[in-house]
């Protein structure tokens, strides 16, 4: 996958929103040093958790 694209994400998680949300949380675990799921370590904490989903690595957490 050379690119990510939201399409791609909302594959995996269908609404917009939660995408936000769930990218959102994903990438502030990545900066703050939580291990990444994905290789290319050289990416944005935003982009390797956008690339974790679009591979369905991170999902949802339902409450």
């Amino acid at each position: 996958m050379a690119r990510v694209t939201v399409e791609d994400c909302l594959a995996k998680v269908p609404n917009r929103f939660e995408l936000v949300v769930l990218a959102s949380k994903r990438s502030k675990k990545i900066f703050k040093g939580q291990e990444p799921l994905v290789e290319n370590y050289k990416n944005r904490p935003i982009v390797m958790a956008l690339r974790e989903i679009a591979a369905g690595k991170v999902w949802p957490e339902y409450e």
